[in-house]
C-alpha cells in the first residue's frame, strides 16, 4: 500500500564537524519518501524548481518514489544552510531561502486521492487541512510540525491536530504546545488535542511513543560516530509510517514495532551526509539492525530473571 507525503524537496548546504555537504538533496519530504520506500512505494507532491535535475529525478525513482505530484515551477527550489558544531543535537541555521516553496500549494492528483495512509510533512498548518480535503478517507493521518508554526500560528495548529491519529515531533516542540515542561503531562494533554498517538523524537536519547494508557521506548542506536543529522526525524517518520503502510495494521503491537523500525532507518541515515547512507541501504541491512535492536532492548529472557 502506497504512502502519500506531501512536504518539501530541497537542497541543503550542511557543515559538521566530520565535514561538509553544500547543495545536497534535502527537504522533509525527500528524507521521507527514500525511507519509507524500503517498505512501501510512496506518492510524493512537493514544489521544486530549475535546478531540480533528472539526475535528482533518478534517485527518488530508483526508490520506487511516484513523482506525479511534484510541482515543478519556474525559480530556484528550497534552500537551506546549517551548521552543527560540538554538539549535534543542535543547529545553526546560517541561511533558508524559501524560493518555490513560499507559495507551494499542494494538489493531490486523483491517483492519490485514494491513499490510506498519509504524512502531512512540516508545512502550514492551514495548507495540511488544504490536503486533507483531497483524499478520501485514510486509514491513518501522520502530521509533522516545527517550531514557527507553534510560535505563529497557534490557533491554525489546533485545528489541524483535530483531525489527524498521529502526532510526530520532538521533545522541545511537544513543550511548546502544551506548556508543560515533564514530556508525560505533555503528551497527555496533547492527547486531549486530537490526536490518538504522539510520537516523541528525543535525538541521540531515542523515541517515547504514548498513547492513551500506553507509554513506549526506544533508545537511539549506538553508534560510533554521527556525521550528519540532518533529515534523521524525517527518515525516522519515513521508516515509522511506511513500516505501518506495509503491514497494514495498527495494532499496538505493530505501532510499537514501527517504532523501532523508524529509529533503525533514522540511525542509518546520521552514518552520512544527505542522502548518501540511505541510497547505499539494502532491505537485509534493516532488518540486521531490527534484530541488533532488539537485542539491545531485551533484558529479561536473553539473560535470566536476575534472582
Amino acid at each position: 500500500m502506497a504512502t502519500l507525503v506531501v512536504g518539501s524537496v530541497a537542497f541543503d548546504n550542511v557543515k559538521t564537524p566530520f565535514g561538509t555537504a553544500e547543495n545536497v538533496l534535502g527537504g522533509s519530504a525527500t528524507y521521507f519518501s527514500v525511507a519509507a520506500s524500503f517498505f512501501s512505494p510512496v506518492n510524493l507532491v512537493a514544489v521544486v524548481g530549475e535546478d531540480f535535475s533528472r539526475q535528482h529525478e533518478r534517485i527518488f525513482r530508483k526508490h520506487d518514489v511516484d513523482l506525479r505530484g511534484l510541482q515543478r515551477t519556474p525559480g530556484k527550489s528550497f534552500f537551506w544552510w546549517g551548521e552543527y558544531n560540538g554538539n549535534m543535537n543542535e543547529c545553526r541555521t546560517v541561511d533558508t531561502q524559501l524560493n518555490v516553496f513560499a507559495d507551494f500549494s499542494p494538489r493531490i492528483p486523483r491517483e492519490y486521492q485514494s491513499s490510506e495512509f498519509v504524512f502531512l510533512g512540516n508545512i502550514h498548518p492551514r495548507l495540511q487541512r488544504e490536503v486533507l480535503k483531497q483524499v478520501r478517507r485514510p486509514r491513518l493521518i501522520a502530521m509533522d510540525t516545527m517550531n514557527y508554526w507553534i510560535n505563529n500560528t497557534p490557533g491554525e495548529l489546533r485545528q489541524t491536530l483535530k483531525l489527524v491519529d498521529m502526532l510526530i515531533i520532538n521533545d522541545n516542540e511537544t513543550r511548546m504546545i502544551t506548556g508543560e515542561h515533564n514530556l508525560v503531562r505533555g503528551a497527555e494533554k496533547i492527547l486531549t488535542m486530537g490526536p490518538k498517538t504522539l510520537v516523541v523524537k528525543r535525538g541521540e536519547y531515542g523515541v517515547a511513543m504514548f498513547r492513551k494508557g500506553s507509554i513506549f521506548a526506544a533508545p537511539a542506536f549506538p553508534l560510533k560516530r554521527v556525521f550528519d543529522p540532518t533529515g534523521a526525524g524525517d527518515s525516522f517518520a519515513g521508516g515509522f509510517v511506511g513500516y505501518l503502510a506495509s503491514c497494514r495494521s495498527l495494532t499496538e503491537a505493530s505501532i510499537r514495532r514501527a517504532v523501532v523500525y523508524g529509529s533503525v532507518v533514522a540511525s542509518f541515515k546520521v552514518e552520512d551526509f544527505s542522502l548518501r547512507r540511505l541510497t547505499r541501504l539494502r532491505r537485509s541491512d534493516i532488518e540486521g539492525r531490527f534484530k541488533a535492536f532488539q537485542k539491545l532492548m531485551r533484558f529479561d529472557s536473553a539473560l535470566g530473571n536476575g534472582r
